[in-house]
């Protein structure tokens, strides 16, 4: 399949993002304990003590009923952090109730950066990822700035594969196929308020 225009996927992502910011109060509330108790199925989930995960933002499917677990299982929670010197690159910060945060350029919610520890992508056990739009063989679309694609590139190369990926989305953001290009790092499977795909 051919890859599609840059106008082509910004129609998509429009359209991925719409459907998910109608998604009522509760309708959000719903998906997000459907989307934990999927979560708790996966081994990888029992398996893994450092996992990286996100706050939600623009109506994207809320994790924070799957930090909670985690926090009460003795699990290390982290959230990426826009990397302030590599461009569209993460640093992965712990997160716990006390953590000072701050808004990115992109008024999302991260940690503060200053003096806090930080952990490589490659020690990190498991990344639950948001994403704009998914198809049933795991190919994503995120929002367009590359930042989880540059961060695990070296998923790409032969050697230690580091953490497991998955994406997180609400079941209504699967599309019948997406196109996958040479830079998009592929994921373990995708998780959504529905079922795991992949997986």
């Amino acid at each position: 399949m051919s890859l599609p225009t840059p106008d082509q996927r910004q129609l998509l992502r429009r359209e991925m993002r719409s459907r998910r910011r109608a998604l009522s109060a509760r309708q959000q509330r719903e998906a997000a304990r459907k989307l934990l108790a999927n979560l708790r199925r996966l081994p990888a989930f029992h398996r893994a003590r450092h996992i990286a995960l996100y706050l939600p933002n623009d109506g994207e499917i809320d994790p924070t009923p799957v930090i909670e677990l985690c926090w009460r299982q003795g699990k290390q929670v982290y959230l990426p952090v826009l990397h302030p010197i590599r461009h569209n690159r993460l640093w992965f910060v712990p997160y716990d109730r006390n953590t000072p945060m701050q808004r990115n350029i992109y008024r999302i919610l991260e940690p503060k950066l200053r003096g806090a520890p930080k952990r490589p992508p490659q020690a990190l056990d498991l990344v639950l990822l948001p994403l704009v739009a998914f198809d049933a063989s795991g190919a994503r679309m995120g929002m367009g700035g590359g930042y989880y694609d540059r961060t695990f590139s070296f998923k790409q190369r032969k050697g230690p594969q580091g953490p497991k990926l998955i994406g997180l989305a609400h079941d209504i953001q699967r599309v019948d196929e997406l196109p996958v290009a040479s830079w998009d790092i592929p994921l373990a499977g995708i998780v959504t308020d529905c079922r795991g795909y992949r997986l």
